[in-house]
């Protein structure tokens, strides 16, 4: 019965979003969504969820300095950077290598650089996290990935890929938004707004178990805790964040 009634909901749902189904099925609502909707959006939503998450933040990142490397220095290497609300968190004289699979965030991307002249950037990379071969191998102290993995192809590659540039005892860092318990309303209505959700904001799944992902991806040292962040009228208040080390 549940089933029938989540089928139900999701065809009301794709109803009221006909034309945006009528815009992907001619090609147009794709492009769009990449270059002009999704930045749009995901500025206004990063803004309210850094607010939300700030003090979270603060501590996540309290031990980054803990992993500088040999050589003195901090090499952190950010997948799906987006608009780089991250920046503010990151220690001075740290070195960021920025990477997103859209670069179409150039602007806002831009505005955060400029707030945070703290940290250096060294460059920025068009790549999805389960392909970062322009990362050498073992290069990096730090990778940081913050409501990214709801939307990578494959939560495993993407894991694979960051504990091959990893420096041996280097950290991953994560903050993700994930499933509801199970037999839990809010996953019933996460299902329900499944489809729809995911075609409005370019890939995004609101249904990944991924701290079981980080449970297998083999890393020595794992610290992770479940959480929920007050995002009112939104099926993302589940998360996980926590850091895991190689």
């Amino acid at each position: 019965m549940m089933e029938v009634s989540i089928l139900f909901l999701r065809a009301c749902l794709a109803l009221l979003a006909m034309p945006i189904y009528l815009l992907y099925f001619l090609g147009i609502w794709e492009p769009f969504c990449k270059k002009v909707f999704f930045p749009y959006f995901l500025e206004k939503l990063s803004a309210v969820h850094n607010r939300k998450t700030k003090k979270l933040k603060q501590e996540l990142f309290r031990n980054l300095p803990d992993f500088t490397g040999p050589s003195g220095e901090l090499k952190l290497l950010e997948i799906g950077t987006g608009c780089g609300t991250n920046f503010q968190f990151y220690p001075p004289g740290c070195k960021v290598t920025c990477s997103d699979a859209n670069p179409n965030f150039q602007q806002s991307l831009s505005r955060s650089m400029s707030k945070n002249q703290h940290i250096h950037y060294e460059r920025f990379l068009t790549a999805a996290g389960e392909d970062l071969h322009q990362v050498p191998s073992g290069s990096v102290d730090a990778v940081v990935c913050t409501l990214v993995l709801c939307s990578v192809q494959s939560v495993s590659k993407t894991l694979k890929e960051v504990q091959r540039v990893l420096r041996p005892g280097g950290v991953f860092y994560f903050l993700e938004h994930v499933a509801a318990n199970p037999s839990s309303w809010r996953l019933f209505w996460q299902r329900v707004c499944h489809p729809t959700w995911k075609l409005v904001f370019d890939g995004c799944c609101l249904t990944r178990e991924v701290w079981k992902d980080l449970e297998e991806a083999n890393f020595s040292e794992l610290k992770l805790q479940h959480i929920s962040v007050p995002l009112p009228g939104t099926p993302i208040k589940p998360h996980i964040i926590g850091y895991a080390v190689k």
